[in-house]
């Protein structure tokens, strides 16, 4: 435990943002880290708890996040990047994009929304790790003769590559797109992941011996027979592409889009790979459908191609305000939520 009474001594902080003005002109990041001595108090209110639930129930990937808080109340930063990255391949991603349920699973939010600001802290040890140096390519010391084929270049397919290519078997993506990253890329606007982040952990995948083929529908391209002779091993990452249609009046008229059809369009002009498409909302008025993240992000890609009004719909009730009994502690409430995009 860092500080024994941190918790009582600090409150939560709160990540700033760019003033609106400023970032609904462009797609560049919004947020505004805090500094060094801030993390170091945010870090001190980690209660180091007998039975960590961030860490258990909170957190899918079981991050050590009482010991990362420690170690970065002490300044032991570089330790605390190597115990992050050993359960987590990409931090730099979830630390932008991930809606943090360990913070609602801090102990320090059983009866206040004042839990650690884990997901800061993570953002700050791995953005110092690339910066100091210390995220360095992990070639494995010996080969195993062992090729497998990685359809899909999302976030899973990113990982298990990386986790087989340290393990030492020659490992190929294949991805249907013209560049890797899979949802990361083309899903999630540059406002929450900016796409050079992507990129500099791909080139740590490249020196590890991850190969990638883009440009591949396999089953249209190449065939599940040719990978099965050519392979030792095929892991199928592809993701959920099919999303739910609306089969309602007046679904066929062309300005109703799918939300990534629409999302991708916009991140493949930011990465210079397209051009201005149908789908721009400039001086329109858009109806989101749907109330949850995707929504978010089409609401504020909407405004930074300058919508003329934006309406979000959503066919639940709304949520209350607090946590609700329903959804106890240490569980992820179901409370109303809004993003960047709506205070936009």
């Amino acid at each position: 435990m860092g500080e024994p009474k941190g918790f009582l001594k600090y409150t939560r902080g709160e990540v700033g943002h760019r003033p609106v003005k400023e970032r609904i002109h462009d797609f560049r990041a919004l947020d505004l880290p805090l500094t060094p001595q801030q993390v170091h108090e945010q870090a001190a209110r980690c209660m180091d708890c007998g039975v960590p639930f961030c860490h258990g129930i909170g957190c899918p990937l079981k991050n050590s996040i009482p010991d990362i808080n420690e170690l970065i109340y002490k300044n032991r930063w570089e330790e605390a990047c190597d115990l992050l990255h050993s359960t987590n391949n990409f931090p730099e991603i979830t630390a932008r994009v991930c809606p943090a349920p360990c913070e609602t699973a801090c102990t320090l939010a059983v009866n206040d929304p004042q839990g650690v600001m884990i997901r800061h802290i993570e953002y700050q040890i791995v953005e110092r790790g690339f910066k100091e140096g210390w995220i360095k390519p992990l070639p494995a010391p010996e080969k195993t003769g062992k090729r497998v084929a990685v359809v899909g270049s999302g976030p899973a397919g990113l990982a298990a590559a990386q986790q087989l290519a340290r393990c030492g078997h020659d490992v190929v993506i294949f991805e249907k797109d013209e560049r890797i990253g899979g949802m990361l890329r083309y899903g999630i606007p540059d406002f929450k992941l900016e796409k050079n982040i992507i990129d500099r952990r791909l080139v740590q995948l490249a020196a590890e011996g991850v190969k990638f083929q883009t440009g591949v529908n396999v089953g249209q391209d190449i065939s599940a027979g040719y990978l099965q002779k050519m392979f030792d091993c095929i892991c199928l990452a592809m993701g959920a592409g099919e999303p739910r249609d609306l089969a309602v009046q007046g679904r066929g008229y062309e300005n109703v889009l799918f939300a990534m059809d629409y999302l991708t369009a916009q991140n493949k002009i930011n990465s210079g790979d397209g051009r201005r498409a149908r789908s721009d909302a400039h001086d329109k008025v858009v109806v989101v459908i749907g109330g949850g993240d995707t929504g978010s992000d089409c609401v504020g890609t909407a405004r930074r191609q300058g919508a003329k009004k934006i309406y979000q719909l959503e066919i639940l009730p709304k949520p209350p305000d607090t946590r609700p009994p329903d959804t106890p502690w240490p569980m992820w409430p179901r409370i109303m939520r809004t993003s960047s995009s709506h205070e936009e």
